[in-house]
């Protein structure tokens, strides 16, 4: 069953506290991390509910799954894909996402690139990252960035906001510490580098929001401490 509006707005104060609270144990200010709200597995009203209370966008694991539901929904708010692209799925993401933050092979580029350009659009996107060297995660290996990299600014019709990478799951916080301010140094190497700014550091969950603002993220995914428990898939 889908929460309240009362219910969803408690639990966005919540989160926006514990942002705050981070943020200024990191000597940054709020406005400096974004909060994405990811409504993957909960029905469209979410992101009704996100919009209403003045979130900037939705963050969505499946595609079909989230063209269901944009189609249902009239929230004013950008949708972010957050979870794994496959080829075939790349003119679908193109299509309907306001950004794609999953970017994590060469192979997708010039697909995606082609994609947008048939529309007429420049596609934001983000370079997934496996900076934690998690077995279990998507993502280029650090190495492979600055290739990765190299070929996403030559597709005129994508434009890189930044990285994004996925912690390993692990009881040590210490472990989730390390993979964030490996994605940080990662970014300000590569910004450096090639000479573009690399804003965006998509990196925090629910669990660990906290480390990830301690190390520079500028994006936080949040579901579960908005929506509740994901529901089950039928």
């Amino acid at each position: 069953m889908m929460l309240r509006y009362e219910d969803f707005l408690q639990n966005l104060a919540h989160v926006q506290a514990d942002i705050a609270a981070a943020c200024a144990r990191a000597r940054r200010t709020p406005g400096e991390v974004q909060l994405l709200a990811v409504t993957k597995t909960h029905p469209a009203a979410a992101a009704e509910f996100a919009a209403r209370a003045g979130l900037r966008a939705v963050g969505e694991n499946r595609v079909q799954e989230a063209i269901e539901k944009r189609a249902l929904s009239t929230a004013p708010i950008a949708w972010e894909l957050i979870g794994h692209l496959q080829s075939n799925k790349v003119r679908l993401a193109a299509a309907h996402f306001d950004r794609v933050q999953s970017v994590d092979r060469e192979k997708l580029l010039p697909l995606l690139a082609r994609a947008a350009d048939e529309l007429g659009r420049t596609l934001p996107v983000l370079l997934q990252i496996n900076a934690g060297d998690d077995p279990a995660k998507f993502g280029a290996d650090v190495a492979e960035a600055p290739a990765l990299l190299e070929s996403a600014l030559a597709q005129r019709s994508l434009r890189v906001d930044g990285l994004m990478t996925i912690a390993p799951l692990s009881d040590d916080p210490e472990i989730a510490r390390r993979t964030f301010a490996r994605l940080r140094t990662l970014r300000d190497e590569l910004a450096a580098r090639f000479g573009v700014p690399l804003r965006e550091l998509s990196m925090g969950m629910s669990g660990d929001l906290a480390l990830a603002i301690a190390e520079g993220s500028t994006l936080i995914r949040v579901g579960t401490a908005l929506f509740g428990a994901r529901p089950p898939r039928v």
